[in-house]
């Protein structure tokens, strides 16, 4: 399992990267002014944020549980990026519509447009993650399940 520390430096390090990237895009894509899509891509990079940590914790603490361990394979790696987006898009379409002024359907295909692009993101993002700080072994015997640091 990952500590409290990395977690953070997981979470930071995606969001910071993800809104370089995702505003200027999507005022291009979208046709919005920038500071539009800036404040869109932030409040929904802080919604984000909170989702990703608990989201994160639980996903590892289920496979933990199921699967004994919390590296992911690849199929992983693809459910882990669906559903996490999935449950964002829930949580940000309406106020993407509210904020924009417009309909609820066209947050939904906007926002949908977002999914697509953090999801290739985020498969990436943790990849690459996992390259650069790999998941350190877990005493499994251990009751709270401590990081071995031999």
């Amino acid at each position: 399992m990952r500590t409290t520390k990395d977690r953070i430096r997981h979470t930071l390090g995606f969001e910071i990267i993800g809104l370089i990237i995702f505003a200027p895009l999507a005022s291009w894509v979208f046709g919005f002014d920038l500071h539009l899509m800036g404040v869109m891509a932030v409040v929904g990079s802080i919604i984000a944020t909170v989702w990703n940590y608990f989201y994160n914790l639980l996903f590892d603490h289920g496979m933990l549980k199921l699967h004994g361990e919390v590296h992911k394979t690849i199929p992983i790696r693809v459910l882990h990026a669906l559903l996490f987006e999935g449950g964002l898009l829930l949580l940000f379409m309406p106020i993407i519509a509210w904020y924009l002024s417009i309909s609820l359907w066209e947050a939904f295909m906007m926002d949908i447009a977002m999914a697509t692009f953090y999801v290739v993101y985020a498969f990436i993002y943790n990849w690459v993650y996992d390259k650069v700080y790999p998941i350190p072994e877990t005493d499994l015997s251990s009751p709270n399940g401590d990081v071995v640091t031999e």
